[in-house]
């Protein structure tokens, strides 16, 4: 299997947006929540593939609207230190632009589940 098919899945089943330079800070300065997906090169970085499988179960758990956008490789590297990113791949959590906190590498369900809700009650 081709390790991208999986990222492509995102953009072509689950209708996430590929979010590059000239479309980022729209994407992030809407209305609503929002979940940036900073993926690594799925050949370099297998955890990539695994959060590619497990962001779109996250996101059904959820039970409300979130945006959902994904940053590939370069970009993600490019734009990870706007986020104190260290460690791919990573979810970052805005609101209206406004960021309330990013989940950094591969992570257990309850984990997830439990950050995410923590996240996204974050005042702003």
């Amino acid at each position: 299997m081709n390790p991208h098919s999986l990222l492509d899945a995102l953009f072509a089943r689950h209708r996430y947006a590929r979010l590059d330079a000239s479309n980022l800070e729209a994407f992030v300065r809407r209305p609503g929540e929002a979940l940036l997906f900073f993926a690594a090169d799925p050949e370099r970085l297998r955890e990539t593939l695994d959060l590619a499988v497990i962001l779109p179960e996250l996101v059904n758990s959820r039970g409300g609207p979130l945006r959902v956008g994904v940053l590939e490789t370069p970009f993600a590297e490019q734009r990870a230190p706007a986020y104190r990113l260290r460690r791919f791949p990573a979810l970052v959590f805005l609101r209206a632009g406004v960021f309330l906190g990013a989940i950094e590498g591969l992570r257990d369900w309850s984990d997830y589940r439990r950050l995410v809700q923590d996240l996204l009650a974050v005042p702003v």
